[in-house]
């Protein structure tokens, strides 16, 4: 099997160049991608809002629940390309080609079964989840289309970490942004121009991920060398999809039940009253200023670290996890301090509607994120550790530390605070600091014994 020079040249590079400048150069551009995406997501919300508080409640609690599901296809992501990544830096391009086209077909249908299950039945699962019936009624419309998106969005999930395997960071970027403002100037036309609901934002998402899938089929038909797809090559057995699977099932059970963890607490919130969870689901965007940019080091890191393992070089992948964690903890510093500025300002603009400005949803989500910046250091260094430990097949830790983040230091914490004390909607915030702070001590923990393992495997290089 045949490998470009170009993806043979980026292999070679991966190998060789020094593990703060790789850092920078093929995470850099997926981190600012995310951070741009976590931007256009706030401005997305501010559509919402300029409807009105309700809006934005609806779209804040669906929009959790779709990203539940969204686990699924970014799991299959994960866990797939790490594997071609692995064969990737072993020079096995046949197995890259095998388990490239093996990946896309698993993404479809996994996206037809989630059609086939939740478009028809969408209410009667948002009740399951017990979304309050207000926010059903103003969103179910907009849930269905959500998910149309979410399955096209899950091709394209693995279109993007097949190429981030590649090394093609910065044009992912490129092409994502480009989605992404196709996304916001069809709704800034649907909810500005033509005065639509909260349902024409999620049309609007659903009309940018088909661009981004013609783009994807394009170059995927059109490839040379290993990372074409091919029918072929598909294989569902042996070496091929079950090293894949053997990871992605992890991760797409940590993913699952993480979010699962969060719509649950948005139920919970529900005690405050309706806003509360809109609030919650706010003060979490404004967390994905700072918090989106540790994903994306963490995205691409866990592919350099499990490219380096496949060559043999463990020493180097302990080089590019320790340079990870300096570059998270900065972000998640200099995060805080620019947030404790800027949050007032920030939470009234997702409180002002057309009508008039929301003082009390203001100063609920400033309540709630005033103790939710306190962990932005500690999930620097979590995301740093799941790298390391998803680069080194380590999945299975990775879904235990997040199962114990939400269903240990989150649900529990907020149940007491609900149950045992008078305090009020900043109960959410306090649970979501403690779970934030204690999963980055733990998972501190965690790297130990993978960091003791790379150690002695570093003396028989």
């Amino acid at each position: 099997m045949n490998v470009s020079k170009k993806d043979e040249a980026f292999r070679q590079y991966a190998l060789e160049a020094h593990p703060l400048r790789l850092i920078m150069i093929v995470c850099g551009p997926l981190a600012v991608y995310m951070a741009l995406q976590q931007i256009f997501k706030l401005l997305d919300a501010l559509m919402a809002a300029h409807i009105g508080s309700d809006a934005v409640s609806a779209v804040s609690v669906l929009s959790q629940i779709t990203l539940m599901i969204t686990a699924l296809g970014s799991g299959l992501a994960v866990g797939g390309s790490i594997k071609i990544s692995e064969a990737y830096g072993q020079g096995d391009y046949d197995l890259v080609r095998r388990r490239t086209s093996t990946l896309y077909a698993l993404v479809i249908i996994l996206s037809a079964i989630i059609c086939a299950v939740l478009i028809p039945f969408a209410v009667p699962f948002l009740r399951l989840l017990q979304t309050p019936e207000d926010l059903i009624s103003k969103g179910t419309g907009y849930f269905r289309v959500e998910i149309l998106s979410l399955v096209v969005g899950f091709f394209n999930t693995v279109y993007i970490a097949i190429e981030r395997s590649r090394g093609h960071s910065r044009m992912i970027m490129l092409i994502n942004v480009a989605v992404i403002v196709l996304k916001l100037l069809l709704s800034a036309l649907f909810i500005y121009v033509l005065d639509q609901g909260v349902m024409m934002i999620a049309v609007a998402t659903l009309i940018s991920q088909l661009a981004l899938t013609a783009f994807a089929v394009i170059r995927m038909l059109t490839d040379e060398g290993a990372f074409r797809v091919s029918a072929g090559s598909i294989s569902f057995g042996g070496e091929t999809a079950a090293p894949m699977l053997k990871i992605s099932g992890p991760v797409v059970a940590e993913k699952l039940l993480f979010q699962s963890g969060k719509v649950i607490v948005n139920s919970m919130a529900g005690v405050y009253g309706a806003l509360t969870a809109g609030a919650l689901g706010m003060s979490n965007n404004i967390g994905g200023l700072t918090t989106n940019w540790h994903a994306g080091f963490q995205d691409g890191a866990s592919a350099l670290i499990s490219q380096n393992r496949g060559a043999g070089k463990y020493s180097r992948t302990l080089g590019l996890f320790w340079w990870l964690t300096l570059v998270n903890v900065l972000i998640g510093l200099a995060g805080y301090i620019i947030v404790s500025f800027c949050l007032p300002w920030l939470a009234e603009i997702f409180a002002r509607s057309k009508n008039s400005l929301d003082l009390g949803f203001r100063d609920m989500i400033v309540d709630i994120h005033r103790w939710e910046m306190i962990g932005y250091i500690t999930l620097g260094l979590s995301c740093s550790v799941n790298a390391l430990l998803l680069g080194y097949g380590w999945a299975k830790t990775v879904t235990v530390l997040n199962v114990v983040r939400v269903f240990v230091f989150r649900i529990p914490v907020l149940w007491y605070l609900q149950t045992y004390t008078d305090v009020d909607h900043e109960a959410v915030g306090i649970t979501m600091m403690v779970s934030n702070v204690s999963a980055g001590l733990l998972s501190a923990l965690a790297a130990v014994p993978l960091i003791l393992k790379i150690k002695k495997l570093s003396e028989k290089e």
